[in-house]
């Protein structure tokens, strides 16, 4: 079984930051928004269909990203990290624009999920992350963002996913919260992390769901 991991922060807090520990070699950076890396990335090529090799691609289509999935160990890949995920949504809702209705907004909610159940069914060893924007509620939590409570009426983003976890900044020191402060929605299985706070690094997190034999 796969394991889809949320990763929530603000822009700028460290969340695509985090990535820059793995190994090229092993993973495939999808980006909905192309933009440069945020940390020395001369290892980091675009993927190259032609040598089909290459560890960042540009991608926002769902059935698109799900073959990138079923195709990554054969890659040699073992981590998929899809940054600013949230933007799969967005760009969906931009190329629907004309479309009038509550209908298509269902649809995108079953999209999202979907792209979730395959990754969680798949018959594989892969980590996917989901690098995505925060957004504050009225009544002051913290939850994942969508395009709107429309979206948010029809499924809650972090229910779908065992292990949220939150990039934060303090005194400039970039970290990951592993467990809620009561106002967001972080959340990992129980003695997954022996600290509320770890560094912001995924190879800690990569090791962390092996030891914890998720792949036993």
């Amino acid at each position: 079984m796969a394991i889809p991991i949320m990763i929530l922060g603000d822009s700028g807090s460290g969340k695509t930051r985090s990535a820059k520990s793995l190994k090229p070699e092993e993973t495939l950076i999808i980006q909905p928004i192309k933009k440069p890396l945020p940390f020395r990335s001369s290892e980091w090529k675009p993927w190259d269909k032609d040598a089909k090799s290459g560890s960042v691609f540009r991608c926002d289509k769902y059935q698109i990203i799900k073959k990138w999935i079923d195709g990554a160990e054969t890659m040699g890949k073992k981590y998929i990290v899809i940054d600013d995920a949230q933007y799969i949504m967005l760009n969906d809702e931009l190329r629907r624009s004309d479309e009038v209705g509550f209908k298509k907004f269902v649809e995108m909610a079953k999209d999202y999920v979907d792209l979730i159940t395959h990754i969680t069914n798949h018959d594989s060893n892969l980590i996917v992350y989901f690098m995505t924007h925060t957004e504050t509620q009225d009544d002051g939590h913290i939850s994942a963002k969508t395009t709107g409570k429309m979206i948010r009426e029809k499924v809650v983003l972090e229910g779908l996913f065992s292990i949220v976890l939150r990039c934060q900044v303090k005194d400039g020191r970039h970290f990951f919260s592993t467990k809620t402060n009561g106002f967001d929605c972080v959340k990992t299985p129980e003695e997954m992390f022996d600290s509320d706070q770890i560094e912001n690094d995924l190879a800690i997190v990569n090791q962390a769901v092996i030891n914890y034999g998720y792949f036993n």
